[in-house]
């Protein structure tokens, strides 16, 4: 599944993210110089919990599914990355073993850094050590922020929330209607209420109210959001 070169799309999806465009001109150089492209189906392992890290990772198409096992042996979704987002450095500066397991959600790109050249790059542009400094302080203010609202609101709050982030980061606008938005990203509401922290069947419930409130339209093919300022009002205002 292999493909040495990035099609235009996801080259734009890694050149746009809001982190990597912030880097200089010469540092983007270097780093897309040596980076190679891995090309996965759905399901597909990217990378395996306990795995030593050997790369550093961005997600250029599709999603990346990073989950854990529970005792019981399930599976429980943790995130989603997005295309444009770089993981996978905690466990190359640390030295440790990598703590979850990563699969590919839809046909998913990733690009890849060889550890080995991470290093050399970090010794060439000391930027890369602020702005790793950045990427790191920036998820654990959204991992706070995720614990609060958990701990604060109610689920209905959260899942509203949690339909604008997947309309942010997923959302194209609607054949049918080009005011409405579908979320490209296929979730099971057993995977939603996983990000949740949540039963399946609450999230039903409460999808269903928002339907009936025109928020959103279930299809059986995903969500379609009606609309956006809505959702938006119930995330705000339903605390």
């Amino acid at each position: 599944m292999d493909d040495p070169i990035l099609t235009i799309e996801e080259r734009e999806a890694i050149n746009s993210g809001r982190w990597f465009s912030s880097l200089s001109p010469s540092l983007r150089h270097d780093i897309l110089r040596c980076a190679y492209v891995k090309r996965f189906k759905d399901g597909g392992l990217i990378a395996a919990r306990g795995d030593p890290p050997e790369e550093w990772i961005a997600c250029a198409r599709g999603a990346v599914r990073v989950s854990s096992t529970s005792i019981s042996g399930k599976q429980i979704t943790l995130t989603y990355v997005e295309p444009g987002i770089w993981f996978g450095d905690v466990a190359i500066f640390d030295g440790d073993r990598r703590t979850h397991d990563a699969y590919a959600h839809g046909d998913t790109t990733i690009l890849c850094v060889a550890k080995a050249d991470f290093k050399k790059i970090l010794a060439v542009h000391t930027e890369l050590y602020e702005a790793m400094l950045r990427l790191h302080a920036r998820r654990i203010r959204q991992l706070f922020g995720l614990v609060e609202d958990l701990n604060t609101l109610p689920l209905r709050s959260r899942l509203a929330k949690q339909l604008v982030h997947l309309v942010r980061s997923y959302g194209v606008p609607s054949l049918s209607d080009g005011s409405e938005i579908r979320i490209s990203l296929q979730l099971a509401q057993e995977e939603l209420a996983q990000l949740l922290g949540a039963s399946r069947q609450r999230v039903n419930q409460e999808l269903k109210a928002m339907e009936r409130e025109d928020a959103i339209r279930i299809e059986p093919g995903g969500l379609v959001v009606r609309d956006r300022e809505a959702l938006m009002r119930i995330a705000e205002t339903d605390n």
